[in-house]
């Protein structure tokens, strides 16, 4: 039986022992609104209890929300589906496109290697995805053979082509892609959703937080004097952390030793004539500068290190790189904590969102997070398992999640070859690796192939082989040109011509994404996206 069929066989064999049971709990307060309290309000709401389970989310008009636009894994599209929301309900009420994978652009200095693309792969891709395997560990032997992952993959076309990740009914093979969207648009739009199905908003300001004499979470004191009880919390008051950390002390581990960035810019643009099926992600000075297309503008920002510049040479930085450096668009200045809390749940509460922790937005994580500890809570109630054994496998498996993603995005700047300031060059020397981590660099770097070691589970958890290859390719660590030999035979077994006209033949199936997007056609329904649950 595959993961993917246990992962669906589990889903839906909690939701039949939950079905006509009675919630563990009464009332849950989701506390603070935004993109992070509405999914998990709308994800509590969608449990098999029904109107038998209160869920009231608790939004302060005194405190705003982060969201600056972003962009999504291929998860976001299962979000959705078991919602029963179309995209062409919610994409244009949030001004959305389609993300075919990211560009990273300028992170590498290695000839050939200067840009690379980390796609959402496809049932496509496995005509490809050998060929591009096989040349990888035999450039890595030394032999001189094309290896660059953007020429393997049809997202990488598509995003090249301004085309939509998302074929016509006919064409019968899926493309897995994730969305870009304003996240404040969004927070929003889930809001009347979850308004519309039961969920009771509250808008008013925590004052005081409440314990009982155990420990626990029992009321919030509200402005005004009123309280506020209910039987669990979720706390989703972004780095404030209002309720998992003030109240309930919960230590924070911070991963400043592994990723140095901790502030960012953010600075709207107008939409460019193509709209990209893609982020971008430019290395900068002092960080890098993400580029996210949206219908109505595009979304801009720099992720950077204030141990290493200062928010206005920073924000210089970000407007000359947009040829924005004269034009009257006022910037967000925006901080950022980056690490996460030692426990996810304590208590009688647990942390959804930025409260729970952050790993910076390369790999646009963060609402990933928000879906899977929601799901997990979820899981959680309907099982009917609130205790401390609950508790402890909730936090062992978070502190994986958060583990094994902060080392995939640690691997992008532990592998950099600029030298051009102290930031990327305190980077690629920094030794604050885990073991797993670790584990991944000293088997490439020793030229053994790592799908073996990856698919066993010895490190490089979270991610799927793909990607570690992605990465590692795309920015060119292997040895360097002038050492390279002729292929042997064996090693040049592969045709590319094959390879690319394969790949160009298969883009050519996709729509326009301008095209596509001023006309969303119905998609709920279609078998292959029965494999996407979380």
């Amino acid at each position: 039986m595959s993961e993917t069929a246990t992962v669906i066989d589990q889903y839906i064999a909690t939701r039949s022992l939950a079905t006509g049971s009675e919630p563990p709990i009464q009332h849950v307060c989701v506390v603070g609104g935004g993109t992070a309290g509405w999914m998990s309000a709308l994800m509590l709401a969608t449990t098999s209890f029904g109107p038998r389970l209160k869920v009231t989310v608790l939004e302060s008009p005194q405190v705003g929300i982060i969201g600056v636009g972003e962009g999504s894994t291929p998860w976001l599209r299962n979000f959705f589906d078991v919602l029963g929301i179309e995209e062409s309900e919610w994409m244009p009420a949030c001004h959305a496109t389609y993300k075919s994978g990211i560009t990273f652009q300028g992170w590498s200095t290695k000839p050939g290697f200067e840009r690379y693309f980390h796609p959402f792969v496809s049932m496509l891709d496995n005509l490809t995805m050998h060929p591009f395997v096989d040349n990888v560990h035999a450039r890595l032997e030394g032999a001189d053979v094309a290896a660059h992952p953007d020429r393997f993959f049809v997202a990488a076309a598509l995003a090249r082509q301004g085309r939509a990740p998302r074929a016509p009914a006919n064409f019968p093979f899926d493309v897995w892609y994730g969305y870009h969207f304003d996240a404040t648009l969004l927070g929003q739009f889930l809001g009347r959703k979850a308004v519309q199905r039961g969920v009771q908003h509250l808008q008013r300001h925590v004052e005081h937080v409440q314990l009982d004499e155990r420990g626990d979470i029992s009321s919030l004191r509200l402005d005004g004097g009123e309280s506020l009880h209910a039987d669990f919390f979720v706390d989703c008051t972004g780095f404030a952390s209002l309720l998992i950390g003030q109240a309930l002390k919960t230590p924070f581990i911070s991963y400043s030793e592994n990723l140095f960035n901790d502030a960012a810019i953010a600075l709207p643009s107008a939409p460019d004539a193509q709209i990209e099926s893609q982020t971008v992600s430019t290395a900068l000075r002092h960080g890098w500068a993400w580029k996210i297309p949206l219908t109505q503008r595009n979304g801009n920002g720099y992720v950077y290190s204030s141990a290493h510049c200062s928010a206005d040479q920073a924000e210089t930085e970000l407007r000359q790189h947009l040829a924005l450096l004269d034009a009257d668009v006022p910037a967000r200045h925006l901080k950022m904590r980056v690490g996460r809390m030692a426990k996810i749940w304590n208590r009688n509460c647990v942390s959804i969102g930025l409260s729970q922790g952050f790993i910076e937005p390369l790999e646009a994580t963060a609402l990933l997070f928000v879906q899977r500890t929601a799901a997990m809570l979820v899981e959680a109630l309907e099982l009917g398992d609130l205790g401390e054994a609950a508790q402890q496998r909730f936090n062992d498996g978070m502190r994986t999640r958060f583990e094994n993603t902060r080392d995939y995005i640690v691997a992008h700047y532990k592998t950099n070859s600029r030298t051009d300031t102290d930031y990327w060059r305190a980077n690629a020397e920094n030794m604050a690796m885990s073991p797993s981590l670790q584990g991944v660099l000293m088997t490439w770097m020793s030229r053994q192939p790592l799908a073996p070691a990856l698919r066993a589970g010895r490190y490089g958890q979270g991610y799927p082989i793909v990607s570690w290859y992605a990465l590692l390719a795309g920015m060119g660590i292997f040895p360097d040109a002038q050492d390279l030999q002729p292929p042997s035979a064996h090693q040049a077994r592969h045709r590319l011509d094959a390879v690319d006209d394969f790949v160009a033949r298969s883009a050519t199936n996709f729509p326009d994404h301008r095209d596509l997007l001023a006309d969303i056609p119905p998609r709920l329904g279609d078998k292959t996206l029965q494999l996407y649950l979380w």
